[in-house]
């Protein structure tokens, strides 16, 4: 968990111009790096979840019974710690669109003929005046996405709590 505290104390977007840079530009080194600098969340979201269930009474039951330690973690850990992760998971998708929109933005992703939302938007900075819709409309699109997973996110988290 040393660790991945010290990957929280790093700004995401600055992992993510370190790791570009050693790795090289490109669609599939944008993600990779994205991927990186938000697993440390996930993580430690993921063991606060399997800490709190491990004390639940069918996980001691279990126990008890005695049952192996990868039945337990398969079948009553896992399914019960899976539900927030995955609310964050939705959540942290529209920050990952966000990022690699970003980061294709400044120029790390692929060359200007991929049809990468980031290098839209940059493409059309220089037309703005004559044909403002060349940027507004990818940003836009990014915009619409980030918002409809935040709200995704939300409904499953407001789901997880209801039962």
């Amino acid at each position: 968990m040393r660790i991945v505290e010290m990957l929280l104390s790093i700004p995401p977007m600055l992992m993510s111009l370190v790791i570009i840079s050693a790795l090289g530009f490109g669609t599939l080194n944008v993600g990779i790096a994205v991927a990186l600098s938000s697993v440390a969340a996930v993580t430690r979201l993921m063991r606060a979840e399997v800490l709190r269930v491990r004390t639940a009474v069918h996980v001691e039951g279990a126990i008890v019974c005695g049952a192996r330690w990868t039945r337990i973690l398969l079948r009553y850990v896992l399914p019960s710690a899976v539900g927030p992760v995955l609310a964050l998971a939705a959540l942290d998708f529209g920050l990952v669109v966000l990022a690699v929109s970003s980061l294709s933005f400044l120029g790390f992703g692929e060359p200007p003929p991929a049809p990468e939302w980031g290098a839209l938007v940059a493409g059309g900075r220089n037309y703005m005046a004559t044909a403002w819709w060349l940027t507004a409309l990818p940003g836009l699109t990014v915009a619409v996405v980030v918002l409809s997973t935040t709200r995704l996110a939300r409904a499953l988290e407001s789901r997880r709590n209801i039962r």
